[in-house]
């Protein structure tokens, strides 16, 4: 029996879905879609075409998002990036979609409105948002949109972060504000920080973390060290080392070294550094929260 489709991750709906899918799902009609570029700093997406709405994930400066509906200033569609799927606000969108040329490389920076620190800031863009720049004028970089980003915070999209190590890259986000579907230096959730931080060393891994326990779990991206119920029967005694990735039901951590842990978490509301053995009991004991599975990605 074939495995029923991640509705995450599949933009279909009863009234309407993306032409590609036409043999695989039903709906009234089949869209090809249009591709529109986020020209917000960052972009909500949501479960429902409304401001409170829950947030699934967030879209960031020069991503793409693929409109199968609109209306009402709603856009129903599909970010590029990582194939999430829902509502986002179509003044925060903008066509034809200018390919990116560039990235931010730094937890945050100014996209300013002139090529001079002095000049009035049109909004923070945080790590791995897009920039299709156009010229470089003195320290800044002019991207399509308009705006100025200095030149220091940026890299080519094909330039990758030196160490070539997601840890590193995820330090940069400590003491962030936990936000639940965030994935931006001013707030983001577990999840989120390991995706960004895989992106920056050149890896496009899912959004949640049942997909990223999924996706290292294949044995060409990752080794699986414990999982609940397995051989190994005491994840305790499995020799940590950086980079290792610790999976709860709807949580993941990124191992710094043999005890230390960096994640985003409700327990402080923040990015933080946590002794992954009594942070676990603490989740067990106050919880009933185990741990369930612990992968080593491939490195390179």
């Amino acid at each position: 029996m074939a495995e029923a489709p991640d509705p995450r991750l599949t933009p279909a709906r009863g009234d309407v879905a993306a032409a590609f899918l036409k043999d695989q799902v039903t709906a009234d009609r089949y869209d090809p879609g249009m591709a529109y570029q986020i020209t917000a700093s960052v972009l909500p997406l949501r479960r429902t075409p409304s401001e409170d709405g829950a947030q699934e994930t967030q879209g960031l400066f020069g991503e793409v998002f693929t409109v199968y509906d609109e209306r009402d200033g709603w856009g129903w569609g599909q970010l590029a990036a990582d194939g999430y799927v829902g509502y986002m606000d179509m003044a925060g969108l903008a066509a034809p979609v200018v390919p990116a040329t560039h990235r931010v490389t730094h937890a945050r920076t100014y996209r300013f409105s002139g090529p001079d620190l002095k000049s009035a800031p049109l909004g923070l863009l945080s790590m791995n948002a897009k920039l299709a720049v156009t010229q470089a004028d003195g320290d800044y970089l002019q991207e399509a949109r308009g705006g100025y980003v200095w030149a220091g915070h940026t890299a080519p999209l094909d330039a990758l972060s030196s160490p070539k190590d997601p840890a590193t890259v995820a330090l940069a986000f400590l003491h962030a504000p936990y936000f639940w579907g965030g994935k931006e230096s001013l707030g983001l959730d577990c999840s989120g920080l390991v995706q960004n931080a895989f992106e920056r060393v050149g890896m496009a891994i899912p959004r949640d973390a049942d997909q990223q326990e999924a996706f290292f779990a294949d044995p060409e991206r990752g080794a699986v060290l414990y999982r609940a119920g397995g051989p190994h029967k005491v994840w305790q005694d499995v020799a940590l080392a950086r980079g290792d990735l610790m999976f709860w039901p709807g949580h993941v951590g990124m191992m710094l070294d043999g005890e230390t842990m960096i994640h985003a978490t409700a327990t402080h509301m923040a990015v933080a550094l946590d002794d992954v053995r009594q942070i676990a009991g603490r989740w067990v004991a106050e919880k009933d929260l185990a741990l369930r599975t612990i992968v080593r990605p491939q490195q390179g």
